[in-house]
């Protein structure tokens, strides 16, 4: 057994080295070690990336694998137009928008996001990073008054409805809906296009 490891882990050593678009070159012939390559270098970030959006570990994971084995099946077509790490976040995203459609959420901003994705008015590699995007988010909300920051965030963060929110603050439902609408209203434009990613993913 040990001797299979090692020898394994001395197949896989060279495709280290390589290039995304090596790697992708190199799927095209079937190379299973390219693949095994991608699959070392993307898994684990786009289960962590499918996971903030879903809240669900199984999702996730299925969400991932059907990706992997998308790409596996259709290694001899594939075509790589742009990087590989944003032709799989954009493929995760997709998955997890289509989970979204059918479990009901927000048809309006679901397609509101894929029309900005298919425009291209926000590239993939701006919302991969998405440390930066959250922390742009971030800064944005805390710069809403202080009760409309308080609104958004039970509403961004619980889930509350109206009502909901209402009780906890002790102001009434028409005073929620009120700095609900004002603080969409600033942060769509603050932030533009990425209002909508906000909506759905963050």
């Amino acid at each position: 057994m040990l001797i299979f490891l090692n020898s394994f882990r001395e197949a896989m050593a060279p495709y280290l080295e390589l290039s995304d678009f090596e790697l992708v070159s190199l799927l095209g012939d079937g190379d299973v070690c390219a693949f095994r390559e991608i699959y070392e270098r993307y898994n684990s970030l786009l289960f962590a990336y499918a996971f903030r959006k879903l809240q669900d570990k199984e999702e996730a994971r299925d969400v991932v694998q059907e990706v992997f084995a998308g790409l596996w099946n259709n290694r001899s077509n594939f075509i790589l137009k742009t990087t590989l790490s944003g032709y799989l976040y954009k493929c995760v995203l997709n998955k997890v928008l289509n989970i979204f459609r059918h479990k009901e959420f927000g048809r309006q901003y679901i397609e509101s996001l894929r029309h900005i994705m298919d425009s291209g008015s926000v590239s993939m590699e701006r919302m991969i990073a998405e440390k930066d995007i959250v922390s742009i988010i971030e800064r944005e909300i805390a710069a809403l008054p202080p009760r409309m920051q308080q609104v958004f965030d039970l509403r961004r963060k619980e889930y509350l409805s109206n009502k909901e929110i209402a009780v906890r603050l002790d102001i009434s439902e028409h005073t929620v809906a009120t700095q609900m609408k004002k603080a969409l209203k600033v942060l769509r434009l603050k932030l533009g296009a990425l209002f909508f990613i906000i909506f759905i993913c963050f």
